[in-house]
């Protein structure tokens, strides 16, 4: 995302970095891996359930099948803990990019028309560029 707001910005674009993403975003989504992993989730969840009413109903061998039930629930809780790390990291970054967004909008508007305004958007997009490429 940051290589896009650059450009934009070299081409002339003087506004935030969240609308130019919002753009972005809209015409170039991304996909949804969060609502891949709760999809799983869900028929993990289903297939343990038939598995239990196999053995319950004498279709699967009771030693195999809770044996098999251990081994889905497992990777069931593998992949709620994989959907939480990654949802409060998601929820981190956006916290963290929301106000440096702010601190350097706030900055480029104190310093408007003063001879440090280009070194300073400069600066800002270095350090923007760090945070982003930090977190990912």
């Amino acid at each position: 995302m940051i290589e896009c707001f650059l450009y934009a910005r070299f081409l002339g674009y003087r506004g935030s970095i969240v609308p130019c993403e919002l753009w972005v975003k809209s015409h170039y989504p991304k996909p949804d891996h969060r609502k891949t992993l709760l999809y799983e989730i869900n028929e993990m969840q289903e297939d343990i359930r038939k598995l239990r009413a196999d053995v319950d109903d004498g279709l699967v061998k009771r030693d195999a099948g809770v044996a098999r039930v251990a081994s889905m629930q497992k990777e069931l809780r593998g992949t709620i803990a994989q959907i939480e790390s990654y949802t409060a990291s998601r929820d981190r970054k956006g916290l963290l990019m929301a106000g440096a967004d702010r601190a350097i909008r706030e900055l480029m508007a104190i310093f408007k028309d003063d001879p440090i305004e280009i070194p300073l958007e400069e600066a800002s997009m270095s350090v923007w560029a760090k945070i982003q490429y930090e977190e990912a």
